[in-house]
């Protein structure tokens, strides 16, 4: 299989050379490795929000956005198709890396955690990368630094030099576009965390509206996983048959009916106690090849319009 970070790095190149068309910014850190600001201090944009979503799955799944509606209003809809879900998704989009530092804090994903490889994912699908230039996108409220480099390399096994940062907080408008473009993400480790082999996984698409960008991180980060729980949808071809369909939407959660920012209020914002199965799409369809299909979950657009302040 071809490498993802290869495959990631001809898109951060893309990035680069169109920076100013994009409305985003690069630069390099004192020990040489490079950082493009999708949010943090540049505007970025629609065009600059899908190539970050090319770029954390690795250039494997094509994301379209397109206008639709909510309620009264008109909203954007974020749509992403692969026919590689488990190397796409798991093993390059899922956001899986906590980045810590003694001056940092941010979600990374992308495909250097596929030169690391030590999560779940990786042992199931029996993939590791192998490259010498790596990309990490990190959601974050804060500038990269060097730290964050140094981390990074380290893990990859990598130089400074080769290390790539692609930030921007939840609050941006690439924050909106990549939370909405994962709704076939977490539908297909839903299911790989149900025990269904993701290998077994053809196709995932999914859709998702585009939350307005919020005014501080904590309102943006309820706002995309409503997003997502309510108002999001996933379709998957799969190869085998399995009676665990039906708990892969969020409207199997017991928590599910409550908006995000209510559940993380209740648990001090610690996203480590919120259910992981409320972090899932809002209705599934799967197509067994030569088999039934599923259709299970419904969306919200009652409690999108609330959290959304149409």
């Amino acid at each position: 299989m071809e490498s993802l970070n290869r495959m990631a790095i001809e898109l951060v190149d893309e990035a680069l050379d169109y920076a100013e068309e994009l409305n985003i910014g690069g630069y390099d850190l004192e020990n040489d490795a490079t950082v493009l600001d999708f949010g943090l201090e540049f505007d970025g944009g629609i065009e600059s929000g899908l190539l970050l979503t090319e770029i954390q799955t690795a250039g494997m799944a094509t994301p379209s956005y397109e206008l639709g509606e909510l309620g009264d209003a008109s909203v954007p809809y974020v749509e992403l198709s692969t026919d590689q879900p488990a190397l796409s998704l798991l093993c390059s989009q899922k956001a899986g890396w906590e980045v810590l530092t003694e001056d940092f804090e941010g979600l990374g994903s992308g495909p250097a955690r596929a030169l690391v490889a030590e999560e779940e994912e990786f042992r199931r699908i029996g993939y590791t990368d192998a490259f010498d230039l790596t990309a990490l996108a990190i959601e974050t409220e804060a500038d990269p630094t060097e730290s964050v480099a140094e981390h990074v390399a380290e893990r990859a096994e990598v130089e400074t030099s080769s290390v790539f940062l692609l930030a921007y907080p939840t609050a941006s408008l690439a924050g909106s576009i990549t939370n909405a473009a994962r709704a076939a993400e977490l539908a297909t480790f839903r299911l790989a965390e149900l025990g269904y082999d993701p290998l077994d996984i053809i196709s995932a698409t999914g859709r998702a509206p585009v939350a307005p960008v919020a005014g501080d991180e904590r309102t943006a980060i309820a706002r995309t996983n409503d997003a997502i729980a309510y108002g999001g949808r996933a379709h998957l071809t799969v190869r085998e048959d399995s009676d665990c369909f039906d708990s892969v939407p969020s409207t199997a959660a017991a928590d599910h009916g409550r908006p995000f920012g209510a559940v993380f209020d209740d648990l001090d914002w610690d996203f480590s106690e919120v259910p992981s199965d409320l972090f899932a799409p809002a209705s599934v369809t799967v197509d067994v090849v030569g088999g039934p299909t599923y259709v299970h979950g419904e969306t919200d657009e009652d409690l999108l319009v609330d959290s959304f302040g149409l």
